[in-house]
């Protein structure tokens, strides 16, 4: 294989119908390891939406049980990207998500700000870190699979295209932004738990480059103290060294899913999808947990 084969073969697809195929490609032989950094920015962006940084600090699920949090987040959305929206082992990945979030009040625009995130900040994180930009055909694929797992958790009103998305995570941040203290809390955790991934002699180095990473309304929305531009420039600079010796690498034969990654470290023997994450008691009167979509044929957004 040449290095750009695979984004021919994705050009030889239809975005629309066959978004799966194409999302699987970009996510795990083309990009997995800026895909799952740009999946931790666009979590960690949410927190700065005080509605959904305090729910998720005083839940303490973040706060106390930080990397249990982020495994089981990462492999509910990873079983999803390796078994699709029609076999069991995604089906019930969505169904515990679902379960998840009815068992709090969380309104639909900051869940549809949230599969805003999944949309656009790895579209931006790739076209900046990445060995080379995204096609349009990958935006397409892109926002036609998280259109598609937002209706199977039934979010309402979901952006049609890339720039659609766009426009929308925009402007509900320019509204939303702001301090809270729930969500402060529970960005210095994830700073924490990403520095625990390293020696600790390193960790401060960790902490200080991830900071670097963050844009202003961010450091704004969490009061923290804006990074020296010299360690902004090294984080950039370092980040783009290693897209372009990415760029010189044969491509991926095999695919690399989250769940192979060595963050995840709650798991050694393995997991059982259906036992992943919390599980908060139904309010009265909550919809059904499981998908709201029928199962009974596959439709045109999830035909791979």
């Amino acid at each position: 294989m040449k290095r750009f084969d695979w984004l021919k073969e994705i050009r030889r697809l239809d975005p629309e119908r066959d978004f799966l195929r194409i999302y699987r490609i970009t996510a795990t032989m083309e990009f997995p390891w800026d895909m799952t950094r740009a999946l931790e920015l666009a979590l960690y962006r949410t927190y700065a939406v005080p509605s959904i940084g305090r729910l998720l600090g005083a839940t303490g699920e973040f706060p106390d049980r930080t990397q249990k949090r982020y495994d089981d987040t990462a492999l509910l959305l990873d079983a999803v990207v390796e078994h699709g929206f029609d076999h069991e082992s995604g089906r019930s990945a969505i169904r515990r998500i679902n379960q998840m979030h009815r068992g709090y009040d969380i309104s639909n625009d900051d869940m549809r700000y949230v599969l805003s995130t999944f949309v656009v900040i790895p579209g931006k994180w790739i076209d900046t870190y990445g060995w080379r930009r995204l096609s349009e055909h990958e935006r397409h694929a892109l926002a036609a699979y998280y259109r598609t797992l937002g209706r199977h958790m039934g979010i309402q009103d979901i952006p049609r295209s890339y720039a659609d998305f766009q426009r929308y995570l925009d402007d509900y941040e320019d509204a939303h932004f702001g301090w809270d203290e729930g969500g402060r809390r529970v960005a210095d955790a994830t700073l924490d738990l990403m520095a625990s991934w390293y020696p600790r002699s390193l960790a401060p180095l960790v902490r200080g480059a991830s900071l670097a990473l963050l844009d202003d309304p961010l450091l704004r929305a969490f009061r923290y103290e804006r990074p020296h531009p010299a360690a902004r420039a090294l984080a950039h600079g370092a980040l783009r060294a290693r897209a372009k010796t990415v760029r010189l690498l044969p491509p991926r034969r095999t695919p690399h899913y989250v769940r192979q990654n060595p963050e995840i470290k709650g798991y050694p023997n393995g997991y059982d999808i259906a036992a992943l994450g919390t599980f908060p008691k139904s309010r009265a009167g909550a919809k059904s947990p499981t998908c709201p979509v029928p199962h009974g044929r596959p439709t045109p957004d999830t035909t791979e």
